[in-house]
């Protein structure tokens, strides 16, 4: 098959396919592969506390190009390198999104690590952890399949003239306008400093990032509550304490709230607002005498209520909040079932029509042959039926792997297509992922699997399809920078499968050193208000609740009804508001702070009357710089990880720090996020950069 025709001209690719170029070099390559591990667990970090990952490619490009244009290197190769480097973001998605639901259903148990052992020693523990294989397994046996699956419909959707691909073509134009990248690598690499030592900040007491405000509902002892008029016998005592908290002081969630905008950090405190300021002090209010006799006799009030309306939170208002995720994610897919049903029918119109001999095209059509695609295929699912019957069992297995075959095949078609629509940032991996998990319940229902199980051959399932819509989707995403920029497909797919398998060998290790040293510093581990991994409870939930019958059903059926109401209300995004109602209030709060931050920022640029060009520029260094806050606090939540992990103490500056002291680091936060893209505009004569690929 040939480049579709317009105008009566072939596609001419940036490099000619007549020209000889580097591409697929070991420096290239080598790069790739350490971003991604990098930027991979930067992102694991970030899934599990905020619920959501950013796109790595814009990162990616400027690291790589500023790297490989120290040793002269081609724009073929910065491309290798941005394509190995970020897909490792999408590998980490899948893992935050699934693997932390087998701890959270306890269908796995965590490995203790003994405190006498030392960093290495703790690392060879987890190494030698049978869930480190089983884990491994399946992000291997899930990125591996993404990238076959869309290996074979690649050509008819990267050469569809209909499919804009936003954020491909403007990663293609940030290679071709690399003449900057040294003015880009500088903001993103001392923001990453700039984060790191604000994180650091707050964790070594130099001000506290964190800070619960209490305040009364009702007066415990004296509310009444009555069912009747004034001489009714039917009064209820009512009344007590509910809590709030304040913004988390966190470079990482700002900047996140600073790249997704003012519009979607709002809706998603929204979800907040709900469930801290109207459920829970509601349910307080009703529930306060009977909640008053469960705090200890003699301990501290605050830190009592403190507890009870957090437990309000985790058993009472997150099993509404599933129910509203359910119809999020069953909306979102309704909205863009046009897309979903035309992705589906490209893939069966290229499965059916086949392709030209490799030997007959030019080096920017070569790919992988078909027969070698279904031969990997092959041996993928039957390394998958083994999996799956050590997890959880023959017959489950098997049909857990049949299921896995073919849902995952169409979804990451599915992922494809909406790349390719919407770009990898807005694609919804989770909402696809979610569909396979009650699809693949419902089938252990029917078979009479149930148990423990049943849900680990869900949960299986859920965890590869997720990783492999993932990296089907940037897998296509690269596939046409590369078609744009004149690289060769087949050794963007060798790159691309190095890289997955790198990332889900080590992918492991960042997630159980944040759960352990969550642990050692007196957390819960997953599902703790710093690790909050939402989609992760979500699976969990859903999995033992259809295949376990352990679910709060009148709660989640509430949540249906919610998210019912919220589309008739035309909320834009149910599933982000129900989300912030799984989140803790201080990450949606600081996300929030951000949005409002970017909403400052666009305004200030509207009213000193900047043109297209200058927007540009200021919206794509303020990207470079929430992308380094973002980076800099992930990594060095690692770090302090890392030193829990092994019970290494870290310093205290004070023994009670300030919160106002961490509002006034907030304002060094939005001074940088505002000042630095403003004074950047640059001349309005100059022509428009590329505009940011978040």
């Amino acid at each position: 098959m040939t480049p579709p025709q317009g105008q009566g001209r072939r596609f001419q690719p940036y490099v000619p396919e007549t020209m000889k170029m580097k591409e697929f070099t070991w420096r290239a390559l080598m790069l790739g592969l350490v971003m991604t591990a990098i930027l991979g667990a930067a992102n694991a970090y970030l899934g599990l506390r905020a619920g959501q990952t950013i796109a790595a490619t814009y990162p990616a490009a400027v690291i790589g190009m500023a790297v490989l244009r120290l040793f002269k290197g081609s724009i073929l190769e910065e491309n290798i390198a941005r394509t190995a480097g970020s897909i490792g973001e999408s590998v980490a998605a899948g893992a935050v999104f699934t693997l932390p639901a087998f701890y959270l259903a306890h269908v796995w148990t965590p490995t203790v690590i003994p405190k006498n052992l030392g960093f290495w020693a703790s690392l060879w523990a987890l190494a030698v952890d049978p869930n480190y294989l089983k884990s491994t397994a399946l992000m291997i046996v899930g990125s591996v399949l993404g990238v076959l699956f869309v290996s074979l419909i690649r050509r008819v959707m990267v050469e569809d003239p209909e499919l804009p691909f936003p954020e491909s073509v403007a990663a293609s134009e940030i290679h071709k306008a690399g003449q900057g990248v040294a003015k880009a690598a500088k903001y993103l690499f001392y923001n990453i400093g700039f984060g790191a030592l604000v994180y650091l900040g707050g964790v070594f007491n130099l001000f506290a990032p964190d800070r619960d405000f209490f305040f009364s509902v009702g007066q415990l002892g004296q509310s009444k509550l009555r069912l009747g008029p004034m001489d009714t016998t039917r009064v209820l005592g009512a009344g007590g304490v509910s809590t709030c908290a304040a913004p988390s002081v966190s470079p990482a969630l700002i900047g996140v709230g600073y790249i997704i905008g003012p519009e979607l950090a709002a809706l998603n405190f929204s979800g907040s607002v709900i469930a801290w300021g109207l459920l829970i002090p509601l349910l307080i209010f009703f529930l306060g005498p009977q909640l008053q006799n469960y705090i200890p006799a003699g301990a501290d009030q605050n830190e009592g209520w403190l507890g009870l309306a957090n437990a309000v939170w985790r058993y009472i208002v997150r099993p509404i909040a599933v129910g509203g995720m359910m119809v999020g994610t069953c909306y979102t897919l309704f909205r863009m079932r046009k897309n979903l049903i035309a992705g589906l029918g490209k893939a069966v119109a290229e499965l059916r029509g086949g392709g030209p001999p490799p030997e007959s095209v030019g080096r920017t059509e070569r790919y992988m042959s078909s027969k070698t695609v279904f031969g990997l295929i092959g041996l993928t699912f039957v390394a998958m039926c083994v999996l799956y019957a050590y997890l959880s069992g023959v017959v489950s297995g098997i049909a857990a792997a049949l299921v896995m075959l073919i849902v995952g095949f169409f979804f990451a078609t599915v992922s494809g297509y909406l790349v390719g629509v919407i770009g990898s940032s807005n694609n919804p991996v989770s909402g696809l992922t979610l569909s396979t998990l009650v699809i693949a319940a419902l089938l252990m229902v029917s078979l009479g699997v149930s148990g423990t199980p049943g849900v680990i051959a869900v949960l299986g399932v859920a965890a590869v399809v997720c990783v492999s819509s993932a990296v089907a989707g940037e897998l296509l995403q690269d596939f046409k920078v590369g078609y744009i920029l004149g690289g060769t497909p087949r050794t963007i797919q060798i790159a691309e499968l190095l890289a997955v398998v790198v990332a889900s060998v080590v992918m492991y290790f960042p997630l159980m050193i944040l759960y352990q040293g969550n642990i050692n510093a007196g957390g819960t581990g997953f599902g703790d208000k710093l690790l909050s991994a939402p989609q992760a409870g979500l699976m969990a939930s859903l999995a033992q609740g259809i295949v376990g019958g352990d679910m709060a059903w009148p709660l989640v059926i509430a949540g249906i009804l919610m998210g019912f109401a919220m589309i008739m209300f035309k909320v834009k995004s149910p599933m982000l508001v129900a989300i912030g109602m799984y989140l803790p209030i201080a990450t949606t709060s600081a996300i929030f702070v951000g949005g409002m931050i970017r909403w400052l920022t666009d305004s200030m640029r509207k009213r000193a009357g900047c043109n297209e060009a200058q927007s540009a520029r200021v919206e794509n260094v303020g990207v470079l710089v929430a992308s380094g806050l973002i980076a800099g606090e992930a990594l060095a939540g690692l770090v302090t990880a890392t030193f829990n992990f092994v019970h290494w103490p870290l310093p205290e500056v004070f023994k009670y720090p300030s919160y106002l002291a961490g509002l006034v680091v907030m304002g060094l936060i939005a001074w940088a996020l505002i000042g630095i893209p403003m004074k950047n505009a640059g001349d309005p004569n100059e022509p428009a950069p590329p505009v940011a690929i978040m």
